[in-house]
């Protein structure tokens, strides 16, 4: 009893055999990913149409998945179809073979150019590969391997899936892979052999065809008959009879000699070496049965020249050296430079004893103060000469990156006008560009406002290629800093001495161009006011009215002349004794105390309609013409145009600054008074004008000048009954504390020449001088970069003389990518880097089309139809991966390639000969050598498919696809078999 009242002493341990293992997890993902992909049931399509293969489009889906901690990737491969090819099958034919079997059979699409293996040595449209997830993993045991295969085939047999599935074993670089395929009641096995050393049997047709029968075991005696497809490939790799028709540029005759300086404005193009390595014909029989040919180890039948197909592919040199790239790149490199101009050419250089450097510091400080006594003695020219002489004298001419005869041609190249003396030489020259350009109405011309570069006949574009050049072939960075020295010293010179710079277009900085190019647009508007100031003529002080003509500049021209005289008597001193100092435009009408009375008495008097009488004292000042029939409201003088400031000119990061500090002064009432006052400079500066040519006027009589739109004129009847125009201002001129009423209170009648300058171009001209001597060489290769790339697409499209499609489609890709990528401020480096290399491969493409064209003598043909269909293929070979010939080795291009490889064999079998013998005619060679010399190598590769429909495994069996595929090379020989077995009975 006790024993029963104890608790039970055994445990019993209960398995539960319905937890699923590894391998089943394994299966049932695999079988999840098929049903993911609808691969299940029956696969249907249309027989293959011949050559879809390279022309279709094929496409992958992956997934992955996992054998306990080992990942596996699934790749589904497959070719694209139309989806009428892909509809359920018809009810009548449920007993049909799965598409991949109908494949293995089909002629259609043997050897195809460029295929995934699977697809070249098997022929199917569609397949799954199964292979480890990670490049190093690899399935190496032969355990492992039936694992896997055993898992595929419970895999496709629980879904009914007939894609064919595959897996990758041993190591990935041996591309080796087994397989299956079911379908109802068949299946084919996937097999392959992979051998480094050939055995001596199958390298040869019979050897092969002994193998697949031995292999198919069929019980059927006689063996119906094997379908043959026959490919022999041979490599030409030796290109001496045809020297390279690029020539290296000649760099001493860069400068001087014949070439001259003109070089320096030209991009070389071209490459170095040879494009084109090697080109690979493949002869191919394509449709053959057993027992028609020959092919053992004794002899063969099988000769190229009689092949009745052809097909020809040229294999590309690994990123062969081509100048423009190398130029591109070496340009590039300078902008990842950190150094200064000073840190590359030498500190010593400006370091002088102190008291002159304190000399330059209190002249830049001088000229930035308003100043009672104009600088003379101390000015930042003598500076810089006197710098100029110490760099000299600290670096001896040896020294120096560029040798003077260097330096002379690009500075007569980027300055023609230096050539001639005289000062009118430098103003006509300075507004022609030279003639070798292409008219500004041109698509290429305007690339720059694309680009953001500067157009094609301009300074910068000319500086940038020189630079460009002189960084390749002159010193590298240090060359560049040099050459930049220079240009800077070049640039003072021009200013001080009031020379405009040649190759700039007029008128204020183009913003569509770069900021260097706007800089030196600027200085030429700095140079351009202070020369005409210099001489006495305000030529370029025109009327600026928008109710003005082109007509009106050129009377403003007239008139300036005699503004100028009498404000010489006025003031009682020369225009050119104080054109360098600060008063030559006042501050404020300071001149006289009558002349300020009179100023405020008419602010105060000139918006209102009573008591608009002046002074007698006040005289009319700075009258350009009178404004065709206008005349003024009250005293029914004439309304006169006045002589206005130009509005200053502005460079792109000078706007920014001005909206930055716009921006800053938020939206407070002070703030947007203060902004309208800042943004009202213009309109004051015209007013007082107004006022000073017109006295007695009112601002309606300014507003009918210079917003005629604001002047509201109706018809109204008067009280004696006559019809009158009355006038009067439009609504927004009326908004109480219009900013244009205030602003015309404050105006006092001033001439525009005794107005405080709108534009101080003393100010601006030191400020660009300054921005050009602080930029590194880096920071110079940023902004020129554009240029340069726009001058790399125009040397392109010069060059494109051959009608290459692949090269305009790449071209206009360039076009587009360069436009949204350097329109921006500091682009990156990548995307600059990728426009680089679109240009590097246009410049390869066009390269091998010249490589090509010489090889098949394309310029030599006679015959305008041949040299026709030569010009086809030749461009169809850098376009297509593999090119039919027309007439196989009968055709003109197979003659030519026949022609290739007999010489090239000639030349490896035969030892030097005489120079003499060389150049005797062909015929007299082909007596010398007939006989001991083949016209062809032996094949660098064989490959052979075999196919036949037999009934396995037994003679009552269903007749089913059997197909080997070889290939052999030197180092390499593959067997990739595919058998198929019905499985109804067995």
């Amino acid at each position: 009893m006790a024993a029963d009242s104890e608790p039970e002493s055994e445990v019993f341990e209960i398995t539960d055999f319905t937890t699923a293992s590894e391998w089943e997890r394994f299966i049932s993902k695999i079988e999840e990913v098929l049903n993911d992909w609808k691969l299940i049931g029956i696969s249907s399509g249309k027989p293959l149409e011949k050559g879809v293969y390279t022309t279709g489009v094929w496409e992958e889906k992956s997934d992955e998945i996992s054998f306990a901690d080992f990942k596996f990737s699934v790749t589904h491969h497959y070719l694209v179809q139309e989806p009428g090819d892909r509809d359920g099958r018809e009810e009548g034919v449920e007993d049909a073979l799965p598409l991949p079997m109908q494949d293995l059979l089909c002629m259609n699409n043997d050897f195809p150019p460029r295929a995934h293996c699977l697809v070249r040595w098997y022929g199917l449209r569609e397949f799954v590969v199964i292979a480890p997830a990670a490049n190093n993993d690899a399935v190496l045991s032969e355990s492992k391997c039936n694992l896997l295969l055993s898992s595929v085939s419970i895999a496709l047999g629980n879904t009914g899936c007939q894609v064919p599935l595959f897996v990758q074993i041993h190591q990935k670089w041996r591309r080796m892979y087994v397989g299956e395929c079911q379908g109802p009641g068949v299946r084919t096995d996937f097999e392959m052999v992979h051998l480094r050393k050939v055995p001596s049997q199958y390298t040869h047709l019979s050897g092969l065809l002994d193998v697949f029968k031995s292999k198919i075991g069929c019980p059927l005696t006689p063996l119906p008959p094997v379908s043959m497809a026959i490919r022999l490939t041979y490599v030409l790799q030796d290109w001496q009879q045809y020297f390279w028709p690029q020539q290296p540029p000649d760099i001493d005759a860069l400068v001087g000699g014949e070439v001259g300086g003109l070089e320096f404005g030209k991009l070389p193009f071209g490459a170095c070496e040879d494009p084109i390595s090697e080109l690979h014909l493949a002869t191919t029989w394509p449709h053959l049965t057993e027992g028609i040919i020959v092919d053992n180890d004794v002899y063969s039948d099988l000769d190229p020249i009689q092949a009745p197909q052809w097909s020809v592919r040229v294999r590309k040199a690994d990123n062969p050296q081509c100048l423009l790239g190398d130029f591109l790149n070496e340009f590039f490199k300078l902008c990842r430079r950190k150094e200064s101009t000073d840190e590359i050419l030498g500190r010593s250089a400006f370091e002088e004893d102190g008291k002159e450097v304190a000399d330059i510091t209190h002249a830049l400080s001088k000229l930035t103060e308003p100043a009672p006594v104009p600088i003379h003695k101390l000015s930042v020219t003598n500076m810089v000469h006197s710098a100029k002489k110490k760099i000299r004298k600290h670096r001896g001419v040896d020294e120096s990156p560029l040798n003077n005869e260097v330096l002379n041609t690009i500075l007569l190249f980027l300055f023609p006008d230096a050539a001639d003396k005289l000062a009118e030489g430098f103003e006509s020259r300075a507004s022609t560009s030279s003639g070798s350009n292409p008219p500004p109405e041109n698509e290429d011309y305007n690339l720059f406002s694309q680009f953001k570069s500067a157009p094609s006949d301009s300074l910068t574009y000319k500086l940038a290629l020189c630079l460009c050049m002189i960084n390749f072939y002159h010193g590298g960075v240090k060359g560049v800093a040099h050459l930049w020295q220079e240009f800077v010293l070049e640039m003072r010179y021009r200013w001080e001495n009031n020379y405009l710079i040649p190759g700039l277009a007029n008128g204020p900085p183009d913003l569509r161009c770069c900021l260097l190019h706007q800089k030196l647009q600027m200085l030429n508007c700095c140079i351009e006011r202070k020369k005409a100031r210099d001489e006495g003529k305000k030529g370029n002080m025109s009327d600026r009215s928008p109710g003005g003509s082109s007509g009106d500049t050129g009377k403003g021209a007239d008139h300036s002349g005699d503004n100028l005289k009498e404000t010489d008597k006025e003031v009682g001193k020369s225009w050119e004794s104080w054109s360098d100092s600060e008063e030559e435009f006042f501050e404020c009408l300071s001149d006289t105390e009558d002349l300020k009375g009179n100023g405020q008495e008419n602010g105060k008097k000139g918006g209102t309609k009573e008591g608009n009488k002046e002074p007698v004292n006040l005289k009319p000042e700075g009258r350009l013409h009178p404004h065709g029939k206008l005349t003024l409201l009250h005293p029914g003088e004439p309304l006169y145009i006045p002589i206005t400031q130009e509005p200053a000119p502005m460079t792109e990061d000078l706007l920014e600054e001005q909206s930055e500090v716009l921006a800053k002064l938020g939206t407070s009432a002070e703030g947007a008074h203060l902004r309208a006052r800042m943004q009202s400079a213009c309109l004051l500066s015209d007013m007082e004008s107004f006022k000073a040519a017109n006295p007695g006027c009112c601002l309606e009589d300014f507003v009918r000048w210079y917003s005629p739109r604001d002047y509201i004129e109706e018809e109204v009847v008067d009280e004696k009954g006559n019809v009158v125009i009355k006038g009067e201002l439009s609504a927004r001129m009326k908004i109480p504390s219009n900013m244009w009423v205030e602003a015309w209170e404050t105006a006092k009648p001033v001439p525009a020449r005794r107005q405080k300058r709108l534009f101080d171009d003393t100010r601006e001209a030191e400020k660009v001088l300054h921005y050009l001597a602080v930029q590194k060489p880096a920071d110079l290769a940023r902004h020129l970069l554009p240029c340069i790339i726009h001058a790399a697409v125009l040397k392109v499209k010069e060059e494109v003389l051959e009608n290459i499609s692949s090269v305009k489609k790449i071209i206009k890709q360039i076009i587009s990518h360069s436009s949204k990528v350097l329109r921006f401020p500091n682009p990156e480096d990548k995307k600059l880097e990728e426009i680089i290399a679109q240009i590097m491969s246009v410049e390869a493409i066009i390269a091998r089309a010249r490589s090509l064209k010489a090889k098949f003598g394309v310029e030599k043909c006679e015959n305008e139809e041949e040299k026709e269909d030569l010009q086809r293929f030749v461009n169809c070979l850098l376009e297509q991966p593999e090119v039919s010939v027309l007439g196989a080795g009968r055709g003109p291009a197979g003659s030519v390639i026949h022609k290739l490889f007999v010489n090239a064999q000639r030349i490896s079998a035969v030892p030097p000969l005489d120079e003499e013998l060389r150049r005797s005619g062909p015929s007299d060679e082909r007596r010398l050598n007939a006989g001991s010399v083949s016209d062809f190598p032996p094949p660098t590769g064989r490959e052979i498919i075999l196919r036949t429909t037999v009934p396995r495994p037994a003679p009552y069996s269903k007749p089913l696809p059997q197909r080997m595929y070889s290939v052999l090379t030197k180092e390499d020989f593959r067997l990739a078999g595919a058998f198929s077995a019905d499985t109804t009975f067995f």
